[in-house]
């Protein structure tokens, strides 16, 4: 039985160099076509690259051109399909497959996207390829699903920069935090994590100061103070507050003695 499967198997591929190797471009056509419809993405896809360059500026080009991406696509490699899919939309402005593949040229990106901890290279392509898509396609059947991506693609930013601006918090680079939880605030001002980062930019202001040189506790201490009247004035009943009056007292106390306890 196995062997049996090996001599089938063998065959298969000797059938399929053959026609690889045929100069019968409409064969190979309808031979892509029933790789597709059968499942078998990779030969499909090897197909349609042999004969794209073939069917370009005939008025079939269109549709090599999208299921050669599709092929790759079914395959996840995003990247090559990203690459047929914008070349489709780009070349064939009119076709009945150019605004599928715009979308799907968003999509490749979309599906590469990392999680938060990563970078986010793919994300900003997303976002910047389905701005686009809507910009260019209003009423589109896919905007919906646009902008659910959109969505989770934007909070995915949001995400990264909580992270990043936690990491050196936690890390005790405290000028480094307060840089990145002042640019987390400014980029995303709506971000459900505002309450956390005032509080954190609070924290780290108050802890750069206790640890700095004489010379420069009192500039830092009168930064921590305006950072606790804007934490407080925005969140009064904060699960933080408690923390924070601690840590204004003492940056009040240090400022009302000019330092004279240390």
């Amino acid at each position: 039985m196995y062997l049996a499967v090996i001599v089938i198997g063998v065959a298969s591929c000797s059938q399929f160099e053959r026609l690889r190797r045929s100069s019968d471009f409409n064969l190979k056509y309808r031979k892509a076509f029933e790789y597709y419809d059968a499942g078998d993405f990779v030969r499909a896809g090897v197909l349609f690259d042999d004969i794209a360059h073939v069917f370009r500026g005939t008025i079939w080009a269109d549709t090599v051109a999208f299921y050669q991406a599709m092929s790759h696509f079914r395959q996840k490699n995003y990247d090559l399909a990203a690459l047929y899919f914008g070349r489709l939309f780009r070349e064939n402005r009119h076709s009945p497959f150019a605004e599928e593949s715009e979308f799907l040229v968003g999509y490749c990106y979309y599906m590469q996207s990392p999680r938060p901890q990563l970078d986010q290279g793919f994300t900003f392509s997303a976002i910047e390829s389905f701005q686009m898509f809507l910009l260019r396609n209003p009423g589109s059947d896919f905007t919906e699903d646009v902008e659910v991506y959109l969505s989770e693609m934007r909070d995915k930013l949001v995400d990264k920069s909580y992270l990043t601006a936690r990491l050196y918090y936690d890390l005790g680079q405290f000028r480094a935090s307060i840089i990145a939880l002042n640019n987390s605030l400014e980029d995303y001002p709506e971000t459900k994590y505002r309450e956390e980062l005032m509080y954190l930019l609070l924290r780290s202001s108050f802890l750069l100061a206790e640890n700095s040189i004489p010379a420069r506790r009192l500039e830092r201490f009168q930064a921590t103070v305006d950072e606790y009247y804007s934490f407080i004035g925005e969140f009064p009943t904060s699960q933080y507050a408690r923390d924070a009056q601690r840590m204004y007292e003492r940056a009040d106390r240090f400022l009302q003695t000019r330092g004279e306890e240390d």
